[in-house]
């Protein structure tokens, strides 16, 4: 994917600064809201105000400052967007012609105004009313012979209130199968974190890092991916706190940022250097740097030191013992050669580590991402009990999600595998009673459309097809369903994926008002520390045929669920009831729910780690085993190297705000390779060449992405990285994280093969 002009040039500046500033400046004007963007920003993340709609970093509590970054204000303009595709845009179109298009042009069409329906016919998408399109959603859900052959799909941008009853009606419809954009990033964080300490959320609150004396980042690009952490990053930097990046490509955001809200950098163009150790780890090698430090502790505390918190150890947790004989049991050639960089490097790891009195460790998908992803989770908790780094300020481990309210949708009900104690709390407040087995999510899911045994799919936001692995074999997957429902603001790949019939239901965004009989709603948004707040959208409705997505939901449940026992009515005008049902299934979380969300910051939810508290089945916090150095399956071909995707900087999820990536010094192309200057030499090759990237899954399916360009680019031996979701069709469907589901995409085994067919 390429937009004619590709050139690579090496970026050398600082992130943010006035690079963000115009890229803001640019993409306000690209989408022709220059003067109703710039009042939008000035509400978002504020108080009364509403949640950005891309990451999920938690607002500051300071109000002088803006609130919003660089790709926040990407998401904003590509909402409030003047451009507009309505029925006339889809007369024009067949939908076989708009597969040819790219992911960017579908992007800027702009936003979807009124519901459509696919016309088999005419291959075109022609008008339908509101009444009708759910009447057919209804008549499609009856006449399934189980509930089970429907699957319900959430976006982590679907607000608290429209997920629960989004829930809610699954449950009383009949099923648990809840494929959700975090089957594909966070649920080793979901499914892991509970066996270590209770909780599969993140322990840490954006005030920690004001107490931290020595922060951890791993697997994530915060300078892309949750640009707003940037700022407590460097204000840790300026007051001398040691920030250790591991990654295997070093991204600019963490070498060198100039805050664009500090006017003193901006005036002098100044900087702040983020990284005082960058640790070039080979993709993969995570658990072997992990078990080197905490190797590294336990020779200090042989040689007669106390470096661990033996008092936290004795009181608050279990399994230490077999800790303590699995890490001592690693040879130091091992982890070296298994992490990818020297013993030196990794010794100096544990010495910041051992020398801090308070610790965060954060992390994202270059964690989660692998075929035992849950278990690597739970090694970053191992090394932050050792030092009883929870239930203290400045310490604790930090998952950064990516997408606005992901964790809000887990903790309100979006959950394949419910647990028996919330299914009896629906059946009470309710009364009726829901599904109790395990339903699917997202791997499963396309499984049981390939299977055939899937026939409905309605999807509450997102872009599922392009999200997913195997690309080919998922496009054929969601062709063979006899329904497919897309509820979205924009056009995107996953309307153009259909099944025999399909809908297409426009919805209200995040930044736009919603009233209703009752007067103006509210939602409220989780975000990745738990903290909840209210969202309340300022700008008028891109089209009078919107509906709220809540109200979407209430209105599928009624013409599929006639006799209903839920009052789903009152719920489309008053939200306030919703948050009552919240609270009632909820009471330990969300008691007294409608007075605490008028706090201007809104409230956090109850970590029970933070108190030292621990849920787990002995009430203690678990040191759990991972044998090995290995986190994904070895392969057996020396030539075959280890692929991870990324996103650019010029994107979100699958939304490609356009072919450039800054930092990384593309520009005009995202069919690249990024690739190291010796695994290129190795093979002959040359930057700049042509490849094809191929791989063989356990199914014994050749998988290839043809046309790939090679950057020269500083990746770590033995591995190279691509865009997503473009390489998504190399990642094979059973390629995943089996206690999670998560697909490992950071650790695809591929073959670089040059366009003369040389290996």
């Amino acid at each position: 994917m390429a937009d004619g002009t590709s050139r690579y040039k090496p970026y050398n500046h600082p992130a943010g600064g006035w690079g963000a500033a115009a890229a803001t400046a640019k993409v306000l004007m690209e989408q022709s809201v220059v003067g109703k963007g710039s009042r939008a920003l000035l509400s978002m993340n504020q108080p009364g105000g509403f949640k950005c709609p891309s990451c999920a970093f938690p607002d500051a509590t300071c109000t002088k400052k803006l609130e919003f970054c660089e790709n926040g204000a990407k998401a904003l303009a590509h909402e409030a967007t003047k451009f507009r595709v309505t029925r006339d845009f889809f007369a024009e179109h067949s939908v076989t012609a708009l597969m040819e298009q790219s992911d960017y042009w579908l992007e800027m069409q702009g936003r979807l105004t009124e519901p459509m329906r696919y016309d088999a016919a005419t291959d075109h998408y022609v008008p339908v009313s509101w009444e009708d399109a759910f009447a057919l959603i209804g008549k499609h859900l009856r006449a399934l012979e189980d509930p089970n052959q429907a699957e319900f799909y959430t976006s982590g941008r679907t607000a608290n209130e429209t997920a629960f009853l989004y829930s809610i009606f699954v449950r009383e419809y009949g099923t648990n199968n809840f494929p959700d954009c975090s089957n594909m990033c966070h649920e080793p964080t979901s499914r892991g974190l509970p066996h270590s300490i209770g909780v599969g959320k993140g322990t840490v609150i954006l005030d920690d890092f004001e107490h931290a004396e020595a922060i951890f980042l791993i697997g994530h690009n915060a300078g892309t991916n949750a640009p707003r952490m940037m700022t407590p990053l460097v204000e840790a930097r300026k007051r001398g706190v040691p920030i250790v990046a591991v990654n295997p490509m070093p991204e600019r955001a963490l070498i060198q940022f100039t805050e664009p809200q500090d006017i003193v950098q901006m005036a002098t163009f100044g900087s702040t250097e983020i990284t005082s150790e960058f640790v070039h780890i080979k993709i993969g090698g995570d658990l072997a740097l992990l078990k080197g430090m905490m190797k590294v502790l336990f020779e200090r505390e042989a040689a007669g030191e106390a470096v661990l918190d033996h008092d936290f150890i004795d009181e608050h947790t279990d399994g230490f013992a077999a800790l303590k004989v699995d890490i001592e049991a690693q040879a130091w050639p091992d982890l070296v050669a298994a992490a990818g960089i020297d013993e030196a490097q990794i010794r100096r790891c544990a010495e910041i580590y051992i020398a801090s009195k308070a610790t965060i460790i954060c992390y994202g998908m270059g964690i989660t991402q692998h075929q035992q992803g849950s278990q690597l989770v739970q090694q970053i908790a191992n090394l932050l009990l050792l030092k009883g780094n929870f239930g203290k300020p400045g310490a604790g481990i930090s998952p950064i999600r990516g997408h606005s309210n992901v964790q809000g949708d887990r903790t309100v009900g979006i959950d394949e595998k419910p647990g028996q104690a919330y299914l009896d709390k629906v059946r009470d407040v309710f009364g009726f009673e829901p599904p109790r087995e395990h339903g699917h999510h997202t791997v499963e899911s396309v499984e049981a459309m390939l299977a055939g045994t899937a026939k409905v799919f309605i999807g509450l936001g997102g872009n599922f097809v392009r999200a997913v692995p195997d690309t080919e074999r998922s496009y054929d997957a969601m062709r063979r369903l006899d329904l497919t429902v897309g509820i979205a603001t924009k056009l995107n790949r996953g309307h153009l994926v259909h099944g025999k019939d399909a809908l297409i239901l426009p919805v209200i965004a995040r930044s736009e008002r919603i009233e209703t009989a009752k007067g103006e709603q509210f939602v409220t948004i989780e975000d990745s520390m738990s903290n909840v707040t209210a969202s309340r959208g300022v700008l008028d409705p891109a089209s009078e045929n919107l509906l709220p997505e809540t109200e979407i939901v209430c209105r599928m449940a009624m013409a599929t669920l006639p006799e209903s026992k839920v009052d789903w009515a009152s719920y489309i005008e008053d939200y306030g009831l919703i948050r009552d049902k919240i609270a009632a299934v909820y009471p330990a979380l969300y008691e007294d729910f409608a007075e605490r969300i008028k706090a201007p910051h809104g409230f956090h939810l109850d970590i029970p780690p933070r108190r030292r508290v621990w849920a787990t089945p002995n009430g203690k916090a678990n040191f759990l085993i991972l044998p090995g150095l290995a986190v994904n399956a070895p392969v057996d071909d020396p030539a075959m190297l280890r692929l991870a995707t990324v996103r650019s900087h010029d994107q979100f999820n699958t939304t490609i705000y356009s072919y450039n990536d800054r930092y990384r010094g593309v520009y005009g192309d995202r069919m690249v390779l990024f690739m190291n200057a010796d695994d290129i030499a190795d093979r002959g090759l040359a930057a700049g060449a042509k490849v094809t990237l191929e791989t063989i899954g356990s199914d014994g399916i050749a998988r290839r992405v043809e046309g790939l360009t090679i950057i020269d680019y500083p990746m770590s031996r033995g591995s190279v990285a691509g865009y997503y979701p473009e390489l998504n069709p190399l990642l094979p469907l059973a390629f995943y994280d089996k206690i999670s589901g998560c697909p490992a995409a950071k650790s695809i085994p591929v073959r670089v093969v040059a366009s003369d067919g040389a290996a």
